[in-house]
């Protein structure tokens, strides 16, 4: 087998370039509407022209020649152009999923969604070490304990609905993984304090 002749392709700045023009597609397309909404889209024998379509060229073209192309200089380009593209195809994430409602709340919960995914794949890269030591390398009583906390902060949400018969239940869990957790932690304590 032929050893691969690129060098390491990964880097920090790409994915950094890459995040800031997704950012800045996302808003450039979602301003550019708002200011202009009597703005028509390009329309050719009954085919609607949404900038998803833009985005997703621009992010197959770009894509493909940062596989293909090895210049460290063009990689920065390739990236930029990839984030716009992505920008543009999630700024129309609602459109796509309703086949027709631009405004709706989808692209909002999209964007979300992918700020807190690269968030924790920035934290994850950077704090790898202290992430796997604090948080994966917990005792099973510390995470039933946590998972507990969650439930029960989770089922506010089911009584600020006003669906009690979903809320009672999940808070009755969590606090059920929570004395469990709880119990299991201290009780492994207690049992190796006196030996130590």
């Amino acid at each position: 087998m032929l050893p691969l002749s690129k060098g390491r392709r990964f880097e920090h700045g790409l994915s950094f370039l890459a995040t800031l023009a997704f950012l800045g597609g996302f808003f450039g397309a979602r301003l550019f509407h708002l200011a202009f909404p009597s703005l028509e889209i390009i329309t050719s024998q009954g085919i609607h022209f949404h900038h998803f379509w833009y985005g997703l060229t621009m992010m197959g073209v770009s894509g493909w020649l940062g596989i293909v192309d090895n210049d460290e200089k063009l990689a920065r380009v390739y990236a930029v152009v990839f984030g716009v593209g992505a920008g543009f195809v999630g700024d129309e994430v609602g459109l796509l999923l309703t086949f027709d409602n631009y405004y709706s709340e989808l692209t909002f919960e999209f964007l979300v969604a992918a700020l807190a995914f690269v968030i924790l794949v920035a934290l994850m890269i950077r704090y790898r070490k202290q992430i796997l030591e604090e948080v994966f390398h917990l005792s099973r009583g510390e995470r039933l304990t946590h998972v507990g906390v969650f439930l029960i902060g989770f089922s506010a949400i089911m009584f600020a609905f006003d669906t009690w018969e979903l809320g009672v239940p999940l808070i009755l869990v969590g606090i059920a993984l929570f004395a469990w957790g709880y119990r299991r932690e201290h009780g492994a304590a207690r049992k190796s304090g006196p030996e130590a």
